[in-house]
């Protein structure tokens, strides 16, 4: 299948990032920005900027009816997605091809429940360090997108359409044919490096050198490593040093999403990480302190919102 119609929900640093690429490489009405009514008029109002330049975007609200997208690609906030998932229905048709670049990983299941797993491809996104102030987002690394099927091992007609698409548009990505254990992968990175560097109001310089900090993010990224084999999913230490590695190609003033987030005095994805990392140590009766102190430490900054 050739793709030639993208949408995308959720226009926080990664939505720019991705809209902004393609929309200088493809028609403007053929990349759609879902986004309700008031979030547009701002958006058209003040403007949206990546690295600079202004954005020239083709918005569309949820309730206009539209051709169905080829891909339909989620970029929003854990705390959207619920209500994003009603708002993409007009573009969702039988053979649209869906990406949740989501953090965490339990997006993908959520999203095929209603559409239909046989839609979605696993995703997610790295290396990328934007940072988003106001309407304004700059970044040195794009990243890329890595994807692939649910069932190891293969390569679909899905995956290699996305694949094409993406080579015709110069974007950067990775197909993995064991997208499980890259998504776990990424949620141990995210585990370490979002809620440490919010919890000591730093940036990636901080975790990138030795020191207390990065101590206490390999500390967390371990205690993921402990669940994924309870999980089956079997993470391992080369795995950790390969998400490290990840982790110093990025520019040291960069900060994840969480810091920017408290910083703004905004709520934080924290039930994606800490709490999601104390919900599985629960379930299998595996002690997780250092999560433990990370989820009450970000909690007690976001009650005194």
């Amino acid at each position: 299948m050739e793709i030639n119609k993208v949408s995308i929900i959720g226009l926080g640093a990664l939505g720019i990032l991705i809209g902004s690429h393609l929309a200088k490489r493809m028609p403007k009405e053929d990349v759609r920005i879902i986004a309700d009514r008031k979030r547009i008029d701002k958006y058209k109002n003040e403007h949206v900027y990546c690295n600079g330049e202004r954005c020239d975007f083709h918005y569309v609200a949820p309730e206009e009816p539209c051709e169905p997208a080829d891909l339909l690609i989620f970029t929003v906030k854990y705390q959207g997605f619920h209500d994003a998932i009603q708002a993409v229905k007009h573009h969702v048709g039988k053979d649209t091809i869906i990406l949740s670049a989501l953090n965490g990983i339990t997006s993908e299941g959520i999203i095929g429940q209603v559409y239909g797993m046989d839609k979605i491809l696993y995703s997610v996104a790295q290396g990328m360090d934007a940072v988003k102030e106001g309407n304004k987002l700059t970044y040195e690394h794009m990243g890329m997108l890595c994807f692939g099927d649910q069932k190891p091992g293969m390569i679909s007609d899905k995956a290699k359409s996305v694949a094409a698409f993406f080579d015709n548009i110069d974007f950067p990505y990775e197909v993995d044919t064991n997208m499980n254990k890259r998504l776990w992968g990424k949620f141990m990175l995210n585990v370490g490096v979002n809620q440490t560097v919010a919890v000591y109001k730093s940036n990636y310089g901080e975790v990138q050198q030795e020191g207390v900090a990065r101590e206490s993010m390999i500390a967390a990224m371990r205690e993921v490593i402990t669940l994924s084999e309870y999980e089956g999913v079997n993470l391992t230490e080369d795995d950790l040093n390969y998400w490290l590695s990840v982790l110093d190609t990025l520019s040291p003033e960069g900060k994840p999403s969480m810091a920017q987030d408290l910083e703004a005095r905004r709520y934080s994805e924290v039930a994606l990480f800490a709490g999601a990392v104390l919900e599985k140590g629960e379930k299998h009766q595996v002690p997780t302190p250092v999560n433990q102190k990370l989820y009450n430490t970000i909690k007690s900054i976001e009650s005194t919102y």
